[in-house]
């Protein structure tokens, strides 16, 4: 199978564990503003990068699976949150009205608290071993060191000067520390090695960096209708960003020297990583 086959295969299967989370306690109104963002779409490519280092790795796809759907919701509740008028203020997240455009902010600001806590109790009813290593790895790059850390100096340096160090610690935050746990915590899941760990998370690092560069790049360049988002937001905000601080020849430059050093990182796992390679190649080419 080609890369493209197989991330479709770990995308139906999660697809399918994802419809099928009961949310049980939910008021109605609650449980249908989680699951109209949860359930919206989307690449499902954090998930779908814990399932495959959790192969990778030797694990069992049924002991990864609640963990990949727990770094999905937590990835629903972020850009949930991202939209609101206090943040980004968007009304249109792939394709379609954002969550509290239908169901108003107070309950857009539930749904992603519900979320974020529902994506733990998942984690933590799960049996495995080693469960509580691979919740920590989440919980960390979740919290306020990774994706909230990248997400306060987004929101709060706009308009301010561009400078490297400070969009680098931005790209960091908010993007690559969700795109690297879930391969070390799918690894952990899978009993890999403390060589193989470090590997994984030098994939998800410069695999993160590349995919933050390459959507400010289309935020630029991109097409609307296949982003299914507002775009030039970025400029008009005066938000930091690569393309801000070295121009966007550089940047497409840089994000495929993050590429290429994720594929690089692999090396402990030989041919076995082809479909990690493969995927992280590809992420030079999205358009959306």
């Amino acid at each position: 199978m080609n890369v493209q086959e197989t991330l479709n295969g770990y995308k139906t299967r999660l697809e399918a564990y994802l419809n099928a989370l009961p949310m049980t306690g939910a008021p109605e109104t609650l449980r249908k503003a989680m699951r109209y963002s949860l359930l919206s779409g989307g690449k499902r490519l954090r998930g779908c990068l814990l399932l495959a280092a959790n192969e990778l790795a030797g694990g069992a796809e049924k002991d990864a699976l609640p963990f990949a759907a727990a770094i999905e919701m937590i990835h629903a509740y972020s850009l949930i949150h991202d939209d609101l008028p206090a943040m980004d203020n968007d009304t249109l997240r792939r394709g379609k009205p954002t969550n509290h455009v239908v169901y108003g902010e107070a309950v857009a600001i539930l749904a992603g608290d519900a979320l974020l806590s529902h994506a733990f109790e998942v984690m933590a009813a799960s049996p495995h071993p080693r469960a509580l290593p691979a919740l920590r790895e989440i919980a960390g790059a979740a919290g306020v060191g990774g994706m909230l850390a990248g997400q306060t100096l987004d929101v709060t340096m706009e308009g301010a000067r561009p400078n490297m160090a400070l969009v680098r610690a931005i790209h960091e935050g908010k993007t690559a520390a969700l795109l690297t746990a879930p391969v070390t915590a799918g690894l952990l899941l899978g009993g890999a090695e403390e060589k193989e760990l470090h590997a994984g998370r030098e994939y998800g690092y410069h695999l993160g960096m590349a995919f933050q560069i390459v959507d400010d790049i289309l935020d630029l360049e991109g097409d609307p209708a296949l982003m299914g988002k507002t775009l030039g937001k970025d400029t008009a905000e005066g938000k930091l960003t690569w393309p801000a601080c070295v121009g966007t020849a550089q940047a497409k430059k840089d994000a495929q020297a993050h590429i290429q050093a994720a594929a690089d990182a692999l090396a402990p796992f030989g041919g076995r990583a082809d479909f990690l390679r493969q995927l992280a190649f590809s992420t030079l080419h999205r358009v959306q």
